[in-house]
């Protein structure tokens, strides 16, 4: 389904020019990005990397129309966000994109399924039809036998993977995910890399905030922030090797 969807669309789906992000302090001004340039294809995976106070997290943001840049453009699906309204931009991120966090930030009172369905509720979409839909992503993520449970009952991994069926209920554009593995160990970790990269062969685009070289392997392509500007960005050898040979 998100193959078919993309179809739709442009191939285009992030494209960023000359961005630059400033905050004003009593210390003076701290610019946290600088003149950055950035596009990005749809089923397109990305690794978002860089030590703290790179500037990697603020750019995430952005993109999650969550913050606004000081200067400079962003195109998401082909519309300008900062010539969106406050209504087009909050169902901008509540239907075009969807977060997962290190936090995992799930409702502690209620079950998986009704945490699942959550954006729904935003949505208007009636009780009957949310419940279905998030039953059928927590069947999708692998917890099929949990779904009555209180997130409290499950491992932290298994958390994530509810986080995961959340970010998917209203079938977004963009997955975006900020340290999706730090509160995990190595094991569990690296079971959630391999349910994104599943995701990724489906079709839905994705972009993670790591600063695991090991996680951000899991990505075709690798963006490294340094000083608040892009010092690297490249394709894993192998996908690229792969991309040439079916492009002759």
């Amino acid at each position: 389904m998100a193959q078919s969807l993309a179809k739709k669309i442009s191939k285009n789906l992030v494209d960023v020019r000359d961005l630059h992000k400033d905050y004003y302090t009593v210390a003076g001004t701290i610019s946290v990005l600088k003149q950055v340039n950035f596009s990005m294809d749809i089923g397109d995976y990305v690794a978002i990397m860089g030590p703290s106070g790179s500037g990697k997290s603020t750019f995430m943001n952005i993109l999650g129309c969550l913050d606004q840049p000081t200067n400079g453009e962003y195109s998401l699906d082909g519309h300008q966000v900062a010539n969106l309204s406050a209504n087009a931009l909050a169902q901008t991120r509540n239907q075009t994109i969807g977060f997962v966090f290190q936090g995992f930030n799930l409702l502690s009172r209620v079950n998986l399924i009704d945490n699942v369905a959550l954006p729904l509720v935003y949505a208007g979409v009636e009780k009957t039809e949310r419940q279905a839909r998030a039953k059928v992503l927590l069947k999708k993520v692998g917890l099929e036998l949990h779904m009555q449970s209180m997130p409290n009952q499950i491992s932290g991994g298994q958390q994530q993977r509810v986080a995961i069926a959340r970010a998917l209920i209203n079938n977004p554009r963009l997955i975006l995910a900020d340290e999706p593995t730090g509160n995990l160990d190595s094991s569990t970790s690296e079971e959630i890399m391999v349910l994104f990269s599943e995701l990724n062969q489906d079709g839905i685009s994705i972009i993670l905030v790591t600063h695991e070289t090991e996680i951000a392997a899991h990505a075709s392509r690798q963006v490294r922030f340094l000083d608040g500007r892009i010092v690297q960005d490249e394709r894993s050898k192998e996908i690229y090797s792969q991309l040439s040979t079916e492009a002759s």
